[in-house]
């Protein structure tokens, strides 16, 4: 199978899907060295490897714990932090909210009906604003506007969720100040009791600018998908699903959050939240989304 770019505003036909492909690992080069966590604080924060027992979990909704667990991120001028992104999101339907995150200098991944739903935005976004580790009124490295959006052809034809990944090309190179996170996609076996972290701007807390952290286990993976049991919600789509392989290692990026437990399958027995996986062909996607931007 081979992703088809979509760039605003036209818009181009989705291939069909007859037969998942075998899920391989794949790796997009390798993360600045301003990506790495370097202070205590952080690294206290973030989780590392595997673990075969999850965090304590209690259970409700998309805020899955009770009480909430995640964590208000003051210190986002350093990494990981400053890589994630608040988009304030001008639609023809209204203005929206959500969460980005940096995988090159001028390169943008997030959820796909970020930048475009045919439903509830009414189409492609206008404009967004995005705003490098936002914490309030403080603003590190300032804002940047962008008009210029991709997503992949599955999502823009057919809203599939397992697709649902879109780019925002920016303006300037701002990863180079801050840096990026590498991706990857990594086999089920290799994904198995992964602990993630999942950091994004809600529209509550926060109002969309903040920047909220949780962590916990990958409970479940489908050739398409990843589900965890780590507290989200609405505002932090297109948040980084990302691990750290071992102390010291850059983040790597495995999943794009999207959905809270309303979009579980029935076939997964858990309540969790869920991700478009790193496959393959998304990282050959993302790969191509970054080369289009170095011609700029």
């Amino acid at each position: 199978m081979q992703l088809k770019s979509v760039s605003r505003p036209a818009g181009e036909s989705a291939r069909a899907v007859k037969r998942p492909p075998p899920i391989a690992e794949r790796r997009l080069g390798a993360a600045p060295d301003q990506s790495v966590a370097r202070t205590k604080t952080t690294m206290k924060r973030l989780v590392v490897g595997k673990s075969n027992r999850p965090l304590v979990r209690l259970g409700m909704e998309t805020v899955i714990h009770n009480p909430d667990e995640r964590t208000h991120i003051v210190e986002t001028d350093e990494a990981p932090w400053r890589m994630v992104c608040a988009l304030t999101i001008d639609g023809p339907a209204g203005t929206y909210l959500g969460t980005g995150w940096l995988v090159g200098p001028r390169t943008i991944v997030t959820a796909g009906h970020c930048v475009y739903d045919a439903n509830e935005m009414g189409g492609w976004a206008n404009k967004i604003t995005i705003s490098p580790g936002e914490d309030g009124d403080e603003l590190p490295y300032g804002r940047l506007e962008s008009t210029k959006f991709s997503t992949v052809d599955l999502w823009q034809k057919n809203q599939d969720p397992n697709f649902d990944i879109s780019a925002i090309h920016l303006p300037e190179p701002i990863g180079d100040r801050v840096g990026w996170f590498q991706v990857a996609s990594l086999t089920d076996d290799q994904l198995k009791d992964y602990m993630v972290n999942v950091s994004g701007y809600p529209a509550q807390p926060g109002d969309g600018k903040e920047q909220w952290w949780a962590k916990n286990r990958i409970r479940a993976v489908t050739q398409r998908r990843i589900f965890y049991d780590v507290d989200t919600s609405g505002g932090q789509s297109g948040a980084p699903v990302f691990i750290i392989e071992s102390e010291g290692a850059p983040p790597t990026v495995v999943g794009i959050h999207a959905y809270g437990v309303g979009g579980t399958p029935q076939s997964i027995p858990f309540q969790v939240n869920s991700a478009p996986r790193i496959i393959p062909e998304v990282v050959a996607q993302i790969e191509a989304w970054i080369d289009q931007d170095k011609v700029r």
